[in-house]
């Protein structure tokens, strides 16, 4: 008898990996580790769309980003918006990036996060609430490279165990 092939299996997992990575976003750090704080919803989400784009694309990033934002108390569709457009550039290379090795994974991580970072400076100074003096920000784009190969195959090795499809 065939198994019954459920599409919506282990979306209790894809949850839980957004919740644990929101809950490390604001997790406090002491003053002088903050700027090192990796993006770390912005990497579960391009994760998943790598893993997963015919379930994870723009609005599962667009309503996290609202998650984050209201976890956060910043500006209301800040980070829905960078979120959208970091899944909507992973979607646009999944295939490739599905294709390349953990380094030049990592370097394609560095300037998606970066578009992420850039794009949230730049909103918050058009309203007058930046409080970045300099770009010392992008250095958490340098942290959230350095630690995708974890993040990786982390995830991919819950995913094949949970057998999230």
């Amino acid at each position: 008898m065939a198994k019954k092939f459920n599409k919506h299996h282990g979306g209790w997992v894809i949850t839980a990996s957004f919740v644990l990575a929101a809950l490390f976003t604001v997790l406090p750090l002491p003053e002088w580790l903050e700027a090192y704080r990796p993006e770390w919803v912005a990497l579960v989400v391009i994760y998943w769309v790598i893993a997963l784009p015919d379930r994870i694309g723009l609005l599962t990033a667009w309503i996290v980003g609202f998650f984050v934002d209201v976890l956060e108390g910043s500006l209301l569709g800040l980070n829905a918006l960078s979120l959208a457009l970091v899944a909507y550039l992973a979607l646009s290379l999944y295939q490739r990036m599905r294709m390349f090795t953990a380094i030049q994974q990592s370097s394609t991580i560095l300037i998606l996060v970066g578009i992420h970072q850039l794009m949230s400076f730049w909103v918050l100074t058009a309203n007058s609430q930046n409080t970045a003096p300099n770009l010392i920000f992008m250095i958490s784009a340098l942290s959230s490279a350095i630690i995708w190969p974890f993040i990786f195959f982390g995830l991919r090795y819950i995913r094949r165990t949970f057998n999230v499809v």
